[in-house]
């Protein structure tokens, strides 16, 4: 067994590198794979767009989204979820840029609140660019070099000792290898590499690999060599390698915590013992630089500038980084850069910029300004994706949720959540999170991010949160898309973000005081409610809420509570009534004798011919679909309103599925009756009404005790039982029928 890992171990590292290259079969292999030649933001959209897209809905938008920012490569742990259509736009620049159509000096900058997904940007780039390295099409090469090989000479080492393998010294800021080459030979060969984009290597050698190949050529030039470039790249000098991107190795970093002077953030810094060992002939040796500061590592792909407000000096030092690609490390030494420069920060960067803003045309920052491309990351809007985010904040589970239609997305965050907690004595007990908590929660926080000024008609701001997350409202057979309304307010600017409702869940479950459920000590079964009202409670006493935004927030919980306490009786109901479903033969029956009634003829069925049955029909409609009385029907016919329903409801449901299938030999028995919202809403829709016309004994103020051998007892144990079946436990099942039919009974009489 540990003989397998090992092997695993090898074939990974194995898949990963390559043996060095001579520079010509380099050149060879990028006129075969022009990929692994491009340049900085050309590789970063290749490495984006090798993952391919998958189709999303958010704020109500159906939207095509890289599945490079779902984090593939690392299992989903650092997936960037929602903000999708900002992702597309920074995806947008790159090609842009890689194209060379503008914006290359331009510095991408993300901006947004706190807990919107930027630092897991930052780690998704570096997970999915270090994984596309690996393959055959993202390689990424650097060259090495030997200028002591054939001769005793000590060359490019630090030390005295030689030793041939030793003497071989990588570029420590990856240089490309096409900038061994001449610039107009350089620029020959780039023209032979095909592909959608063009490929620019702009940048020449770097100085360290400048002082090798000087220090070759003038060997060469002084032996009276003739073919100085041959022999300056010759295999024993100089050797193409692959390295595998990360932090440090074509990807640098700046953190809020690293310090020096800006050349030393930058570039690197001098090694004063360095330049007393080595021969700088008059001058600085380039040899001697440490070449650790942010764009020396990022060079060859990616430089990444986090919390950018703690380097708020420095961000005027990279101005003319991307329109001129060179730094310097000295007065008379430079170094050409190929890199892509990205900043991320909070809102209190723009409190920087605008320090001078009253200035007007004399603002010192106004040159920093021009050169920001800003992209700016929000809260979540989206219900799903914010229970998704809760869940993770919980639990280990990284994997990005994809369903095939929104019915799977509702039922996971309707979900409830088991966690194995530390009791107060050092052992574990497990706690319950009860169906319909996470989701009470994560409509909470999308409700509080919502601009309540657009909301569409007299619609709440729960319905404009359902629009967002699924991109329509079903109301019986009426659908409501939401292209058919404008959403042009500041959604997802402000609102209680996710280490908020985190944090509240996590006291909540922590907590070793019994609490108390209509009598019933459930310490470890946590509520909707008692999520919701932690939140509210604690929105005054938190400092990352103003006293205007908690009133506004406290002000939404009721609708809230609303919609969630529906939820929960649609289960109590649905559980209540299961064993009086209708089946699909019933169903479809029905169907199609309305169907004939119609065409007032007989249909062909895969049963034979149907001759529509009127008391078929009226049975029906009033035992199943429970819409009328029998004051309704003449005998067996219809009045009006039952025909009007027929033809509206049923009938155009099912020319709409005809027109839309039309392209499909359509006959009625091929119509899925689940096809037909009305039959669908209806038979799904149950209600109170229901209830008391099946159950004429039942007393929802008995519930919590119900008196041996009535109708009550058998019912609430039925319901428990399929209420446990799908989701619930014992205790949240016994808990949520409690509530629901507290209510109930208010308004059953």
């Amino acid at each position: 067994m540990t003989n397998d890992y090992i092997r695993a171990g090898d074939e990974e590292l194995s898949g990963a590198y390559e043996e060095p290259m001579s520079l010509a079969e380099y050149v060879d292999a990028a006129i075969e794979q022009p990929s692994i030649a491009s340049h900085a933001p050309k590789y970063l959209l290749e490495a984006i767009e090798s993952m391919g897209t998958r189709t999303v809905i958010e704020e109500g938008e159906e939207r095509e989204r890289y599945r490079f920012f779902d984090d593939p490569a690392n299992d989903g742990e650092h997936a960037i979820l929602g903000n999708t259509e900002v992702l597309n736009g920074f995806v947008d620049d790159l090609r842009t840029i890689a194209a060379d159509r503008g914006k290359s000096e331009k510095i991408i900058w993300f901006d947004g609140p706190t807990a919107t997904g930027k630092s897991e940007l930052k780690r998704c780039l570096i997970n999915g660019l270090r994984e596309y390295s690996k393959t055959d099409a993202g390689r990424r090469y650097t060259v090495e070099w030997n200028v002591a090989s054939g001769t005793e000479e000590r060359g490019l080492s630090y030390g005295d000792e030689i030793d041939r393998e030793d003497d071989w010294y990588e570029s420590p800021v990856q240089s490309h290898p096409l900038s061994v080459f001449p610039e107009g030979v350089r620029e020959s060969i780039l023209d032979d590499l095909e592909g959608s984009l063009p490929t620019r290597v702009d940048a020449d050698l770097d100085p360290f690999c400048r002082e090798a190949y000087d220090h070759l050529e003038e060997r060469y030039r002084r032996a009276g060599g003739t073919n100085l470039f041959s022999s300056i790249t010759d295999p024993r000098h100089l050797r193409v390698k692959n390295y595998v991107v990360d932090v440090g190795r074509g990807i640098g970093v700046l953190h809020s915590e690293d310090d020096g002077s800006p050349k030393e953030r930058l570039v690197g810094s001098w090694m004063p013992g360095m330049l007393r060992e080595l021969d700088s002939r008059g001058r600085k040796n380039p040899q001697a630089f440490s070449y650790d500061g942010v764009l020396s590592q990022g060079n060859g792909l990616l430089t990444v500038v986090e919390d950018a407000s703690q380097h708020a000096d420095l961000l005027r030092k990279l101005l003319n980084v991307p329109d001129e690609g060179r730094v310097k490390l000295d007065k008379g030494i430079g170094m050409d850069i190929d890199t892509q420069l990205l900043i991320i920060s909070n809102p209190d960067l723009d409190v920087e910029l605008d320090k001078y803003a009253d200035r007007n045309g004399r603002d010192p920052l106004k040159a920093l300004k021009r050169r920001l491309d800003k992209h700016e990351f929000g809260y979540l809007t989206n219900l799903s994706l914010e229970a998704e985010l809760i869940r993770r904040e919980l639990t280990a589970e990284t994997a990005v949720w994809e369903a095939e239609g929104y019915a799977d997305l509702e039922s996971r965050v309707r979900e409830g959540l088991t966690l194995s907690m530390r009791d107060g004595t050092g052992g574990v007990v497990e706690r319950e999170l009860a169906p319909h908590a996470v989701e009470a929660a994560a409509l909470y926080s999308v409700v509080t991010r919502l601009d309540g000024e657009d909301v569409p008609g007299n619609r709440s701001l729960v319905e404009k949160a359902l629009l967002f997350d699924q991109g329509y409202l079903q109301e019986g057979d009426e659908r409501v898309d939401a292209d058919e309304f404008e959403f042009d307010g500041d959604d997802g600017s402000h609102g209680i973000p996710v280490t908020y409702t985190r944090d509240v869940v996590a006291d909540l479950l922590q907590t070793d005081a019994d609490r108390h459920h209509d009598g019933l000590p459930v310490e470890r079964v946590v509520m909707p409610d008692d999520i919701l009202d932690a939140m509210a409670d604690g929105l005054s006493d938190a400092p990352v809420f103003s006293r205007a935004e908690a009133a506004e927030y406290e002000n939404r919980l009721a609708v809230v509570k609303s919609y969630v306490f529906d939820r929960q009786e649609a289960d109590v109901l649905d559980a209540l009534l299961a064993e009086k479903g209708v089946d699909e033969e019933t169903v479809a029956e029905y169907v199609e004798h309305v169907f004939a009634w119609a065409n007032d003829d007989q249909v062909a069925t895969d049963r034979g011919a149907v001759d529509p049955d009127p008391l078929l029909m009226k049975v029906f409609e009033t035992e199943h679909l429970g819409r009328f009385g029998t004051g309704a029907y003449d005998g067996a016919e219809p009045v009006e309103r039952v025909e009007e329903f027929r033809r509206e409801k049923v009938i155009t449901a099912i020319n709409r599925y005809a027109w839309e299938n039309r392209d499909e030999d359509f006959a009625i028995e091929n119509v899925d009756v689940a096809d037909i919202p009305v039959i669908r809403a209806v038979l799904d829709a149950h209600d109170w009404g229901d209830v008391k016309r099946l159950f004429e004994e039942f007393d929802p103020a008995q519930w919590t005790d119900p008196p041996a051998g009535t109708e009550t007892e058998r019912l609430k144990e039925r319901t428990l039982a399929h209420l446990r079946e799908n989701g619930y436990s014992p205790a949240s099942a016994e808990l949520t029928g409690r509530k629901v039919m507290r209510e109930v009974s208010y308004r059953w009489d």
